[in-house]
């Protein structure tokens, strides 16, 4: 029984009189015999009926768990705010959800850390991943944030009950993260919760093979056509925000996982890299989404437009073009690159090789030998959204860049690392003044490209829409140290060692309040989604959890060594 479940119990023994407070404030048995007792507590209750008989063997199993239960209920007393029945020491309840109430870290965490920080970081791990498996999931996925009592949850908005989210840090993150701890650990409770995301997966795939956004297990406006379970009739499997690709991961790794055992996980994974490969251009370009395999085009160079771009070129369809958009070289290359991993075939491993060609045919010439987000046919940069010129991109030059270093190392060909030195000289000469790079460099004329708030092109920064990543952060410098390593032949960095883990291991594991949640306080970041926050507002992260999770696992596993 998990310890959510205990409390759950004993907070209901609590409402109906078989347990009281103590004491100290904390529940014992109100039958035979005490805490301190040789007699077992439970002794001189005779069930009377079944569900009595249920409750008699949970609280068996309550009493062997009692010294811990004791010191977690300790810990929420102290920081409870004295509300409800019984002194305030009954839990909250909502519904009939259990709302955690505690803030402080739980005690013995806190002794652990300073004396066995790997068996804290194991206990706090656990801790955290019971809540999030049993506490936050529903329809055993997951949105990007919740409230603090459960009771509200966001993804790109506010979602319901019946809605997971598989654009990243959804649903695919947290299984991913739940795979990691069962990899260092061995523990099958993080296997289950991992697998049952990869079937919350498999039940919102498209009948086109790959996902979309959302999946709904209820009424939606935009109801996807799925594969295995009764729809609507959305059927745009889309790489928008790595969705597909990070659906894809998550069933590859949870196939090898498993292994290759579970039939509809296994069946779904080679079904959407299938196609997503039927989706590759002949030039190795991949569209923003599909509905079916692609169309073949010309391999073709790209090249500078020889019309006015400003007011000509303009499609709908934009989605159905070669896309680079938010970074959809280095997702796919990753999904790719774990199908060959995993499974040994070499037509994954050939679609990578066709994505770094077109990366390289994609580099536009001099002067200005970036990248852009769209190009039509004729790899000529093109339109997408209105505020998506064609242009010269700061932002998925560099994805391109670490693109190109990643499909080099894998396949062990230096020619992917050919136009990365151009690309690092002429990008050295585009930072802004606070170091930042911008999203747009106007095509010849190399100024930074922005637009009003009536969406009209400017060079004037001063009033940009705020829903869209204008400037950026510069990270030329680590991708020099990574192309000079490529170069080089050397092997990249080796993982850190344990003891270098250790004081961020040690602020994760103190971070964790009594209930097994990481709280975030939002400060007026900018945040996936866009949510609506006030200042201070505090909530659970679906990224913050995964995170920890990852470096607590790999602090797990290189200290066991």
């Amino acid at each position: 029984m998990s310890l959510t479940t205990t409390k759950v119990v004993a907070c209901w023994l609590l409402t109906v009189g078989l347990l009281a407070p103590g004491a100290d404030g904390l529940p014992v048995a109100v039958v035979a015999g005490s805490e301190e007792s040789d007699r077992s507590a439970v002794d001189g209750f005779r069930p009377q009926t079944r569900r009595e008989a249920e409750l008699y063997q949970i609280l068996l199993q309550l009493e062997r768990e009692v010294a811990q239960l004791r010191q977690e209920i300790r810990a929420e007393a102290a920081a409870r705010d004295g509300r409800g029945t019984r002194g305030g020491h009954r839990a909250k309840y909502e519904g009939d959800r259990i709302l955690p109430s505690a803030l402080a870290t739980d005690p013995l965490l806190a002794q652990q850390v300073d004396s066995d920080l790997r068996q804290a970081a194991m206990r706090a791990m656990k801790k955290a991943a019971a809540f999030y498996h049993d506490e936050v999931a529903s329809h055993r996925g997951y949105v990007y944030y919740y409230s603090l009592d459960l009771q509200q949850r966001w993804g790109e908005g506010k979602a319901s009950f019946d809605t997971i989210f598989v654009q990243p840090p959804g649903t695919p993150a947290v299984g991913m993260a739940y795979l990691e701890a069962y990899a260092a650990t061995g523990d099958s409770f993080y296997l289950d919760a991992g697998r049952e995301a990869a079937e919350a997966l498999v039940a919102g795939q498209l009948e086109s093979g790959g996902w979309t956004q959302v999946i709904h297990f209820g009424p939606a406006k935009r109801l996807g056509k799925y594969r295995k379970r009764r729809g609507g009739s959305w059927d745009f499997s889309s790489l928008d925000d790595g969705q597909t690709q990070a659906a894809l991961q998550m069933l590859v790794r949870a196939d090898r996982a498993l292994d290759f055992e579970h039939a509809d996980i296994h069946e779904a994974a080679q079904y959407g890299l299938d196609a997503l490969l039927g989706s590759q251009f002949p030039n190795g370009a991949f569209p923003q989404g599909w509905r079916g395999p692609v169309e073949p085009k010309p391999v073709l160079e790209a090249r500078y437009p020889d019309y006015d771009w400003r007011t000509e070129g303009r499609v709908k369809n934009y989605w159905d073009y070669y896309t680079l958009n938010d970074n959809v070289a280095g997702t796919v290359a990753d999904a790719l690159i774990d199908a060959h991993r995993v499974y040994k075939d070499e037509k994954h491993k050939a679609a990578l090789e066709r994505l770094g060609a077109f990366l390289i045919l994609a580099q536009m010439p001099d002067p200005q030998p970036g990248w852009c987000q769209q190009y039509n046919y004729e790899t000529v940069p093109m339109w997408a959204r209105k505020f998506e010129p064609p242009a010269i991109t700061g932002w998925e030059s560099q994805d391109v860049m670490e693109t190109l270093i990643k499909i080099a190392r894998y396949t062990g060909n230096e020619k992917y690392l050919e136009p990365i030195p151009r690309a690092l000289e002429y990008f050295k000469k585009c930072l802004l003044p606070d170091g930042t790079i911008a999203r747009y460099y106007e095509l010849k004329t190399n100024r930074p490209l922005y637009m009003d708030a009536r969406y009209q092109l400017t060079y004037d920064d001063s009033a940009v829409p705020g829903h869209y990543g204008w400037k950026q952060p510069a990270r030329f410098d680590s991708i020099v140290r990574a192309y000079l390593v490529a170069k080089s032949g050397a092997d990249p960095a080796p993982a850190p060692a344990a003891k270098e883990l250790e004081d961020n291991v040690r602020a994760i594991i103190r971070g964790l309040d009594a209930g097994g949640r990481w709280i975030t306080t939002y400060a007026g970041e900018r945040l996936v989604g866009q949510p609506d926050f006030s200042e201070s507002f505090r909530y659970i992260s679906s990224a913050v959890f995964s995170r920890n999770v990852e470096i607590l696992s790999e602090y797990i596993a290189l200290s066991g060594k």
